[in-house]
């Protein structure tokens, strides 16, 4: 069973149409236009073009293109704010205009005037002016997982021995320590992102392919048959193997 994933975009719109040109030459040499794409969340913050990100993944979805967009920390953290909301995983001390998250590139992509002298209430009021509904609601309603065959994709993680309808969203969009701990079996190898690596990285149980877009690192395009993985790139596939124990 073939699936195509992508790894944390982070507002790179350049990096995120190399990547699906990367899968295209890759459809076309093996024939297949049906298999899904998997986008693994944290399609915003940091980098320049956060509004041409989604735009470019909506229109795709609307299209008809075979695109799951699932959703990340960092999306749930664009879609409250305007109303006011923090997402209360996020560690005390930060918010979204904290330049550690990000999210002021992303709100000047709208437009949004994003001025130290501007209370956060007038930032908030500007980005509810501004920012389109239809891309809050993308945001909103995008799912937390996608199970294909025996790969679990998701953003973060899971909580290890938890069943997957009691993994919550702050497991899902956040988990971190526990996840990256565990080196025994899961019942399906899990896909994922969230934590920046140079490369993508197999463990056996997991593949992070977050190779660190946000911070000028590249984004990761990678085919699983089964549950063999193979990155993408301008000459063609490359075997991911697991990391020797």
């Amino acid at each position: 069973m073939r699936s195509y994933a992508i790894g944390d975009i982070h507002g790179h719109l350049g990096l995120l149409k190399q990547a699906h040109a990367w899968i295209d030459a890759d459809r076309a040499r093996v024939g297949d236009a049906e298999a899904p794409v998997i986008h693994l969340g944290d399609l915003v913050d940091r980098g320049p073009d956060s509004r041409g990100v989604i735009e470019m993944l909506l229109a795709g979805q609307n299209a008809g293109k075979p695109w799951i967009v699932l959703r990340g920390n960092h999306d749930t953290m664009l879609a409250i704010f305007p109303d006011g909301g923090r997402d209360p995983s996020l560690r005390e001390g930060l918010d979204y205009l904290h330049y550690k998250i990000g999210g002021v590139t992303t709100l000047e992509s709208y437009g949004v005037d994003c001025s130290e002298k501007r209370a956060v209430e007038d930032i908030q009021a500007d980005a509810r002016q501004k920012i389109p509904a239809a891309h809050l609601k993308f945001l909103l309603n995008a799912p937390l997982f996608y199970l294909r065959g025996e790969v679990l994709f998701v953003h973060a993680g899971v909580r290890p021995q938890v069943a997957l309808d009691q993994q919550t969203e702050s497991d899902l969009t956040w988990i971190r320590g526990p996840f990256h701990e565990y080196h025994g079996p899961h019942p399906w190898l899990v896909m994922h992102g969230h934590t920046p690596l140079t490369a993508p990285t197999h463990y056996g149980n997991r593949v992070n392919i977050d190779s660190g877009a946000a911070f000028g690192g590249p984004l990761t395009a990678l085919v699983m048959e089964g549950r063999e993985a193979y990155v993408l790139g301008p000459n063609g596939r490359t075997a991911l193997l697991p990391e020797p124990n």
